[in-house]
């Protein structure tokens, strides 16, 4: 028997699903676009530990996820259990703050889209812009109406494409570092230039760290899809396991590559158009002698962001539904069809999408900046309360006398580990908050000339850019956690009067014989690779 929040909710996804679903939350724009801005900010090393620091950070974060929802795969994932084992309000908080993630995502993530496909059109096309988000949000509202299995479908197609691109990479990266192919050998050149290895010092390290959060960001995705995986027990520690091998093999070895070929103080890393044509990826298949390379990323981008935006419906609908069913939202808004499929909350989610609309009009440049600094920051929070939660649950089940064995997947390394995770993610946003208060703009004055005036402008909306993606979360949050126990009168849960029973995935027989199933050969090897 479901709990009373699961009802109407269909298992349909498969190992498969799952496995890809996290490979696709991983590979994304964030590392085909934004990932040369990364290194000419910080230089070829300070990228590198950038992208290792976080990878670090959000391995210990999944194997927070991955213990919880095996044991307690519910909808809302992370975002519903702070009212099991700790308060309420802070469930409540937590859900809603994810929930503007994903809405905020889906716009940003369309505008983009509309650029993407105007690198194909000639430049005095009159093609309207907003058509390609319209027709994408047609096509997401008729496969968010299939049910999860055409969602998980669609993902574990993308992404296959997105994991071949980055073996073409890495193969073609190789080749080309070495001077086998493109006439050159560049070895590890590009790391002794000027600026390199550590651009910027701490401060450009530091710089990045948001960018690299936006990057990463989905991952945790896996938590929410646990709802309606078929045999979570199985599927959830198998997909969080596979983290550190893909940031090891998709990020590193990507970041590491682009740092050897392309050099810190080359105008072309810095991709300003966010143009595919400039990608580091498309630079580097252009010196391997592949001349359709940049048509190629193009392609490989768009379906990036198309399956991004597939991931942001179904995720931002299932954290409606998440609030209805937890009486957090209008409970007509957890309305399910015969398919598992809440229409109430899709048709929300779609109205949130037309934003799109406006921020082509506005201009989708400015207005995707500006969510990028708002959603990283706010990955950022949801990855640290999420340790805290892991934290909390572990103490709420020793002081209900539980031993540890009989947890369905223990994650490794803790207490250590998550330790390890909660003070990397505490410095990575304070320096976040830190960097948004210093260097404020000075106005020149008006007598000033117009160039002045004009960067004092730029300077100042950039200012307000980060100071509104370091602080909003926090404090949305906060008014928000305090706002509810203010109303509701909530009070913190006693750990040993925690409900850790409530929505267990109790497998049966023929899921015991599944785990138990002994593998062939090339699918342990398959399995070892993604």
């Amino acid at each position: 028997m479901l709990a009373p929040d699961q009802q109407g909710l269909k298992r349909d996804l498969r190992l498969r699903h799952m496995i890809m679903i996290a490979v696709s939350g991983t590979i994304g724009t964030g590392l085909f676009l934004t990932s040369g801005s990364t290194i000419a900010t910080a230089g070829p090393g300070g990228a590198l530990v950038a992208y290792a620091t976080v990878g670090l950070w959000l391995v210990f974060v999944c194997q927070a996820i991955g213990e919880i929802a095996t044991l307690l795969p519910v909808p809302g994932a992370f975002n519903a259990w702070g009212a099991r084992v700790f308060d309420e309000a802070f469930s409540f908080q937590m859900t809603w703050m994810y929930f503007i993630n994903w809405a905020l995502t889906i716009p940003a993530e369309l505008s983009a889209s509309a650029v993407i496909v105007g690198y194909w059109l000639p430049a005095d096309s009159k093609f309207p812009a907003w058509i390609v988000p319209v027709l994408i949000i047609v096509v997401m509202v008729f496969i968010n109406l299939a049910g999860v299995k055409a969602y998980g479908e669609l993902e574990y197609w993308f992404s296959i494409l997105k994991v071949l691109t980055i073996i073409m990479f890495i193969i073609c990266g190789i080749l080309v570092d070495a001077g086998v192919v493109g006439n050159k050998k560049y070895g590890m050149d590009a790391w002794h230039v000027e600026g390199a290895p550590f651009k910027g010092g701490f401060l450009g390290f530091i710089t990045t760290l948001v960018s690299v959060g936006y990057a990463y960001g989905g991952t945790e995705m896996t938590g929410v899809t646990a709802a309606e995986s078929r045999n979570p027990h199985k599927h959830v520690p198998k997909a969080v396991n596979t983290v550190m091998v893909r940031i090891a093999f998709f990020y590193i070895v990507s970041v590491f590559l682009l740092a050897s070929i392309i050099p810190v103080n080359d105008p072309e890393l810095v991709n300003a158009d966010g143009s595919a044509a400039n990608a580091p990826f498309t630079i580097v298949f252009a010196k391997a002698g592949i001349n359709a390379a940049a048509n190629y990323m193009n392609a490989v981008v768009f379906t990036s962001v198309f399956s991004a935006i597939n991931s942001d419906f179904y995720v931002a609908t299932r954290m409606l539904l998440s609030l209805s069913r937890n009486g957090w939202a209008h409970k007509q808004i957890g309305y399910t069809n015969s398919r598992g499929v809440p229409v109430v909350s899709l048709a929300i989610v779609t109205l949130c999408s037309c934003l799109s609309l406006i921020t082509i009009f506005v201009g989708s440049g400015v207005v995707f900046s500006w969510f990028v600094s708002i959603i990283g920051s706010i990955i950022f929070q949801s990855w640290i309360l999420i340790l805290f939660l892991h934290f909390r649950f572990r103490y709420c089940w020793k002081k209900q006398g539980r031993p540890v064995s009989d947890l369905p997947y223990v994650s490794w390394g803790y207490p250590y580990g998550n330790i390890l995770a909660t003070c990397i993610g505490i410095g990575c946003i304070v320096a976040t908050c830190y960097l948004s208060i210093i260097n404020p703009p000075h106005n020149p004055g008006p007598d000033a000339a117009p160039t002045d005036i004009k960067a004092f402008h730029k300077a100042r909306d950039a200012y307000a850019q980060n100071l509104l993606g370091a602080w909003f979360p926090w404090v949305c949050s906060l008014c928000l956690f305090f706002g509810y126990k203010f109303v509701k009168k909530t009070k913190m849960i006693r750990a040993e009067d925690a409900d850790l029973d409530t929505g267990r995935f109790i497998p049966t027989e023929s899921d015991k014989l599944d785990m138990d199933a002994p593998l062939p050969l090339w699918k342990k090897i398959l399995n070892a690779l993604i």
